[in-house]
């Protein structure tokens, strides 16, 4: 007798979207922290790089060197002096300037200086020359030469918080090419030094010297390991600080990082 013919298979029901959304989550990164393929001949949109501008953390301390999402076309020179310039001309720059002269003229440091009011402002003006000739060198000339991305690729949640402090700890010594390769980051590392040995031209003469040089350039190696971190956790802080001012509410998307 002949045998009767098998039923097709069931075709597979598609999931429904909130199966979906309660999915347990895989242990890969998110779809959109995946590292995005890089185009050399790919050029930023005006409209992206507007956007990167206008970047704050907690709408104060600017954050325009850093890709939020870590996915970004390379810069052209252009570009990267852009960058430069309006990273050098921030009124919270300026603040910053004063500030730290302001410390400096009270904890005694630079004495050759002097004191009083025209020792304060020699000290608002090395602070502030230290930033610019270090925006110069360290994300404009030799990232223009080294075809290297003077911005900070932000890994963001999603990840690992010993991975986020390691992603940032590295960001001093390991960046992105402007073919979007890993590569040592000369530029930051050769950028501080050669800052440092500039800074013999305006600090007092007592001070002068190899010394101030690896000096500088360590304190701003570190301070620039410090200022990764709090760039990579910036938009919990942004959220913390809109919390605090709020009453405990926390803060809508994208707020922490816009204007």
């Amino acid at each position: 007798m002949a045998e009767a013919p098998l039923p097709d298979a069931p075709l597979p029901t598609p999931a429904k979207s909130s199966e979906i959304d309660d999915a347990p989550p895989s242990s890969a990164k998110p779809a959109n922290r995946q590292p995005c393929p890089i185009d050399p001949h790919r050029k930023a949109t005006p409209e992206q790089l507007k956007a990167e501008e206008a970047q704050r953390i907690a709408g104060l301390v600017p954050n325009m060197n850093t890709v939020i999402g870590g996915c970004s076309p390379p810069l052209t020179a252009a570009e990267k002096w852009n960058l430069v310039y309006h990273s050098s001309v921030n009124p919270f720059v300026f603040a910053t300037a004063f500030v730290a002269g302001g410390a400096d003229e009270i904890t005694g440091a630079h004495n050759g200086y002097g004191w009083g009011p025209a020792g304060y402002f020699k000290r608002v003006g090395a602070q502030y020359a230290d930033t610019v000739t270090g925006n110069v060198i360290g994300n404009g000339l030799l990232p223009v030469l080294l075809h290297q991305d003077p911005r900070y690729f932000q890994l963001g949640a999603g990840h690992p918080f010993r991975q986020r402090v390691w992603h940032a700890a590295m960001g001093n010594f390991v960046c992105r090419s402007d073919d979007g390769k890993s590569q040592f980051n000369t530029s930051n590392i050769a950028g501080n030094f050669a800052a440092g040995a500039i800074s013999n031209l305006y600090y007092p003469a007592n001070e002068r010297g190899i010394g101030l040089t690896f000096e500088s350039a360590t304190i701003v190696t570190l301070e620039g390991a410090l200022g990764m971190q709090f760039l990579e956790f910036s938009p919990e802080l942004g959220d913390l600080a809109y919390r605090v001012l709020h009453h405990g509410r926390h803060a809508p998307d994208k707020i922490p990082n816009t204007p």
